[in-house]
């Protein structure tokens, strides 16, 4: 190692291992044979993950520098070592032909991917080191998948040849690995980049190649995982389209456009699609050509199916935003059923017609057709107000009795999400039972179509969420319950809506009544799944609407909008001037010197802000721990009487969200502030600013950073650090303005001194001259009088003060 800033991340990391592990020990030595003492049981758990996490990274760590120093020769070993295992190695009856195709392919891309990094990172030793890192991982994982599609290729010839390109790949991916090494060492040495440069665009030959015989011995599985990329691209730009719809600024781009223009066409590529899929259900149990062909077709058909849909949508205009977000969703729930019947294909393909596979193929068909009629039914109803808001409300029953039959797959989730999110997502829910229910209530077509629109964007974001949570945690019982509970919710959301449907067919009180109960179940269900995600994130779960946990967030944005506006005025140069005969006098520098300093000590202040507020945080959730115990009164004490201490601890939160509210406000008013002192500062250099008003910008933020001080002294420990470190910082950013506005008021001064009057003697041009100084004073006045009372009305507006407050306080 030749750096010292890399072996002192190796010590560190080493000591941290280190102090893990003795914490470890004496955790362990604690609670060893004492099944009571859960606190050291926690420890050692905590410490556990801690070490695990701290030596992978201290293995990545080593990785990564051991190639620092140019010494790629370890990375290229490792790729021959593994190309050596092509001969001896493969798997036989484990999975099928596919899907390592599928893997391969992706993996594939990847490495492409990371190739065509290196050649725009050649400048970057240090980026350079890391991706040869991962290429040589990558090429890992592209033979531990090879392995398979050896062991479980249809013949020899295919898994030789396989085997052949997969080795030619490792080798050219050793040529350019040990080049990288030798340019690490001359970086700047020209030939060495060419000859990167030919040996990375001959890598991406040799993936093509491995691709090429992938493609070759089942070309129309091959075509199948490009049709399912390209349809989940197609599904991602329909998601963006909502997003336009739903804001209100989706319009057609032509005059005078109604959706009757794009009717027949919809309809026309619908059914057209709906040819596409038989073929492409019978290619599964036809050859390779006639697979590949009709899954090209099938993706020619949907791309064009949804570019007439998102012009209709269009046409309809940005006012009926609800019945382009319902149209949008139904051409949507036809993309996302070809490319589950695609991929369901793929899986399929050369199966015999009684195994579960071709049975997955039909169930997929049949979705894939139910949902190209609901376009169908959509198509011809979008412009009948009358029945457009009980189509909606069918598709998106429809929609969720897809989405939970996927919720019960088994599969489980590549992605996690956190129990936050879990909780977040319950609101959303509530939301969209609440309007649903009063959709129920009123039966009008308006109100139907806004409540099936959210309910079906809130039902699949609870599935995807509960499911992606739940697998967050080892305990089968919780993991179990989470499931259940977001299937149990969505499950009675959806009978919420098939009682609405059979309301507006034939109203009566009592299936009105019914609406009532299903929202109770609702809501029960939802406490369920904030119990379990508090029990999923244990001790250390946040409440997203905690005011403390708010107060934190705000004061990082407001350090983030610091940060801005210093790299805003780092970058400020002064304005050129001619030279003067004081040279000793650069008053621009002066201005952004002073200026620059307030940003840093501003920067420095929020820091300190939030390090006192996740102490009080920290504090407060303590208290306020779900898993602790707490008093509980029961109604008929409530109802008897409520005691001071009850009243206290009753408005505690209250008292919480109002500190919270105030430190969040002065946190924003500093950050707005600097903003205002930046743009001053700039105007002033540039030539265009007024010294007075950055005198007043300056004051402005010495006067926002006061009050931040007082509201996070309100609830602190006036004898902690961060206390300390808060009050250090408030201190520098009042010297740092005192000090910009003493050089404004010096710069105001000289320019006062440079001024000469010259007095005429006459009699007449000396009258004409005084009356004009009146005239100049009068005006003034006037304007000094305007400005008072403005500033009267902005803080009468601000603070709700009396008008006899204000002047007492003035």
């Amino acid at each position: 190692m030749v750096h010292t800033q890399e072996k002192c991340l190796i010590l560190e990391q080493v000591k941290s291992i280190v102090e893990t592990s003795l914490q470890f020990l004496m955790g362990t030595k604690e609670s060893g044979g004492n099944i009571k003492n859960l606190q050291w049981h926690k420890v050692v758990d905590d410490n556990s993950d801690l070490l695990t996490r701290s030596i992978h990274k201290l293995v990545h760590t080593l990785e990564d520098q051991s190639s620092s120093i140019g010494i790629m020769s370890g990375l290229s070993e490792n790729i021959r070592k593994l190309i050596s295992t092509l001969d001896t190695t493969m798997l036989t009856n484990q999975g099928h032909f596919v899907d390592y195709q599928t893997c391969m392919v992706e993996i594939l891309r990847q490495m492409a991917r990371t190739t065509q990094e290196i050649l725009t990172q050649t400048n970057h030793t240090d980026n350079i080191r890391h991706l040869a890192n991962q290429l040589t991982r990558e090429y890992n994982e592209l033979i531990n998948a090879t392995y398979g599609a050896i062991g479980t290729a249809t013949t020899n010839d295919l898994a030789t040849r396989i085997k052949t390109v997969v080795a030619d790949l490792g080798l050219t991916c050793v040529e350019l690995i040990e080049k990288l090494g030798s340019y690490q060492q001359n970086n700047y040495d020209q030939n060495f980049k060419s000859d990167i440069e030919i040996l990375s665009q001959k890598v991406i030959e040799k993936i093509s190649y491995v691709l090429a015989a992938l493609q070759a011995s089942a070309r129309g599985t091959q075509a199948c995982i490009n049709a399912a990329s390209t349809v989940s691209g197609i599904i991602a730009d329909l998601d963006t389209t909502i997003l336009f719809a739903t804001a209100g600024t989706l319009n057609s781009e032509f005059d005078g456009e109604t959706f009757a223009d794009h009717r027949e066409a919809i309809l026309k590529t619908a059914k057209a699609l709906v040819e596409d899929t038989k073929t492409l259900v019978a290619g599964a149990a036809s050859s390779q050509e006639q697979l590949a062909s009709a899954a090209q077709a099938a993706v020619r058909t949907i791309t064009k199916l949804a570019e007439v849909v998102k012009m209709g949508a269009a046409s309809l205009g940005a006012d009926d935003g609800e019945a382009q977000v319902m149209l949008i969703n139904s051409v949507k729930d036809v993309a996302l059923a070809l490319n589950n019947l695609i991929n369901v294909t793929k899986t399929a393909s050369g199966k015999q017609i009684d195994d579960p596979e071709m049975l997955k193929l039909k169930e997929s068909a049949k979705v894939m057709v139910t949902n190209v009629t609901a376009l169908l039914r959509t198509v011809k109803s979008v412009e009948d107000e009358a029945q457009r808001g009980t189509n909606a409300l069918e598709a998106t029953i429809e929609s969720i009795a897809q989405e939970l039959r996927l919720f019960n797959n088994g599969h489980i989730p590549p992605n996690q999400t956190t129990p936050e999110e879990l909780i977040r997502v319950t609101k959303q829910i509530t939301i969209a039972t609440a309007k649903a229910v009063a959709a129920g209530q009123s039966c009008r077509q308006e109100d139907i179509i806004a409540a099936a629109n959210l309910g079906r964007k809130s039902a699949s974001d609870l599935l995807f969420t509960c499911k992606s949570s739940a697998y967050t945690t080892d305990d089968k019982a919780l993991q179990q319950r989470t499931l259940d509970s977001g299937k149990s919710c969505i499950k009675h959301y959806k009978e919420l809506l098939e009682t609405i449907h059979i309301l507006i067919q034939k109203p009566s009180n009592e299936t009105k009544q019914k609406l009532l109960n299903y929202s109770r179940m609702i809501a029960q269900s939802t406490q369920e799944l904030v119990q379990c995600a508090k029990q999923l994130k244990g001790a250390d779960f946040i409440d997203p609407d905690d005011p403390t946990y708010i107060a934190e967030n705000e004061l990082f944005n407001a350090a983030q909008s610091i940060e801005s506006a210093a790299k805003k005025l780092s970058s400020l140069k002064p304005r050129r001037k001619p030279k003067e005969i004081d040279d000793n006098l650069n008053f621009d520098e002066q201005i952004l010197e002073a200026a620059k300093s307030i940003m840093n000590a501003a920067g420095a202040l929020i820091s300190a802000a939030t390090s006192a507020q996740k102490e009080i945080a920290s504090k407060v959730k303590t208290r306020t721990n779900p898993f602790l115990p707490k008093n509980v009164f029961s109604v008929s004490t409530i109802n008897k009487g409520t005691s001071p201490a009850q009243l206290s601890s009753k408005s505690g939160s209250e008292e919480d969200g109002q500190w919270s509210q105030g430190l969040i406000s002065a946190a924003r008013y500093v950050a707005s502030a600097c903003h205002v002192l930046c743009d001053a500062a700039n105007g002033l250099v540039q030539g265009y600013g007024t010294e007075e008003k950055l005198i007043s910008s300056a004051k402005q933020v010495s006067s926002n950073t006061a009050a931040l001080l007082v509201a996070c002294k309100v609830k602190a420990d006036f004898m902690s650090q961060s206390q300390a470190r808060l009050q250090t910082a408030g201190n520098a950013v009042k010297r740092a303005a005192d000090a910009l506005v003493r050089s404004a008021q010096h710069a105001v001064e000289m320019q006062r001194e440079d001024k000469y009057f010259e007095v005429s003697m006459r009699v007449v041009p000396g009258i004409a001259q005084e009356i004009k100084c009146k005239e100049v004073i009068l005006t003034k006045e006037r304007e000094l009088d305007e400005a008072r009372n403005r500033l009267k009305a902005i803080r009468l507006a601000k603070y709700g003060h009396t008008e006899q407050d204000s002047n007492e306080s003035t």
